[in-house]
């Protein structure tokens, strides 16, 4: 099949060869930042997600350095990207120790890959793309877990030039004899390492699907970008396609517009701020919800839908719309009282309350069901 590109000469076309009709890799293009577009001193056994939505900073061991997080506007030029995500570090760790590694990673559920047949002969290959940048050259690893089967594979990719957006397509092997349960679960975890100590980095690289070896998931050329307040990492364009493909032929990025890229996040994650306010801050509500002489009490139970059918029943954070105090509501006089949340389901919930009698209540809510 082709596309031709109206407005240009009737033999421009692009192929495409795609056996999937939404993209596997939800946001990458980094548009979307519900919890905000910058989070500090990222670090110190941190591991979460924390500005671009669906990608999740990971470290293990106990290493000292820090990184900033954050949504940028530093992206390949003519690639039709806005957004990128930037890793900065700014407090630098030289050598790392032996447990120590650090890595950027993507889940993607169960369910949604289940056209690639792991543990049968007819297992599907894939192929990763993405655009990276950074001041720190040379060599670096992918890394694909499957949670079900236990497995593991790990690519090298090299950065060439510094300061320089790189396109990198990376191909995955069939797995004939892994295991992708037909689930909610985890799927695939990509994860990008920026940077490991032995313990990842002292045996023999996982290039083929195995069984989990600590010691072989990670290149011995593998760089560590922590160890400068000098470097930063950006990344933008995650792509993932069912087949084997080159730079040459994989199939141009599908761009979803804002809607349906933000309904897909907050199947892990949704807020009720508007899109460009912070979770914890005091802002105006969504709505007001009248209690009158009955009061919010436990005895009193109010159904809240979520926007979208989460992936399972999240966990809920309420925060006052007065000044944004977490498990708090605010009366409208500004007095906040305490507010909690029961019958979690993965369409809704009921909001009950400790706060005696009240005329009404606003309040804000994150509703996390990540992976």
């Amino acid at each position: 099949m082709a596309l031709t590109l109206h407005g240009t000469v009737s033999d421009n076309t692009v192929a495409l060869d795609r056996k999937t009709a939404t993209p596997l890799i939800i946001n990458g293009d980094m548009q979307i930042a519900q919890r905000g577009t910058s989070a500090t001193a990222l670090g110190n056994g941190d591991t979460g997600y924390h500005t671009v939505d669906r990608f999740k900073f990971r470290e293990d061991g106990t290493p000292t350095y820090e990184f900033t997080m954050s949504q940028s506007t530093d992206t390949p030029t003519g690639q039709g990207f806005s957004q990128s995500l930037k890793l900065d570090c700014t407090t630098a760790q030289s050598s790392l120790a032996g447990a120590d590694s650090l890595t950027f990673r993507h889940i993607v559920e169960a369910q949604n890959l289940q056209m690639l047949k792991y543990g049968t002969s007819s297992a599907e290959t894939l192929t990763l793309s993405f655009w990276v940048k950074t001041n720190k050259t040379g060599t670096y690893t992918l890394w694909v877990f499957q949670s079900d089967g236990s497995r593991n594979i790990s690519k090298e990719y090299t950065v060439s030039s510094a300061n320089t957006w790189e396109k990198k397509v990376i191909n995955i092997d069939a797995d004939t004899g892994g295991t992708i349960n037909n689930d909610n679960g985890i799927g695939l975890t990509f994860g990008w390492y920026l940077g490991a100590g032995t313990d990842h980095t002292s045996g023999t690289l996982q290039t083929t699907w195995g069984s989990l070896v600590l010691a072989n998931r990670v290149s011995s050329s593998q760089v560590n970008l922590a160890d400068s307040t000098s470097n930063d990492w950006y990344i933008t364009g995650v792509q993932l396609e069912v087949g084997t493909f080159d730079v040459n032929s994989i199939p141009p990025f599908q761009f979803e517009d804002v809607g349906t890229s933000l309904a897909r996040c907050q199947r892990y994650y949704e807020k009720t701020y508007n899109l460009d306010v912070d979770p914890g801050t005091g802002s105006n509500p969504v709505g007001r919800y009248q209690f009158y002489s009955y009061g919010l009490d436990d005895n009193q139970r109010f159904p809240i839908r979520y926007h979208t059918r989460k992936r399972a029943a999240p966990t809920i954070v309420a925060y006052s719309s007065a000044d944004g105090t977490s498990g708090k509501a605010s009366n409208g006089g500004g007095t906040n009282y305490t507010v909690t949340s029961d019958s979690i389901g993965e369409s809704g919930f009921g909001l009950k309350g400790a706060g005696g009698t009240q005329d009404g209540f606003f309040v804000h809510f994150t509703f996390e069901s990540e992976l």
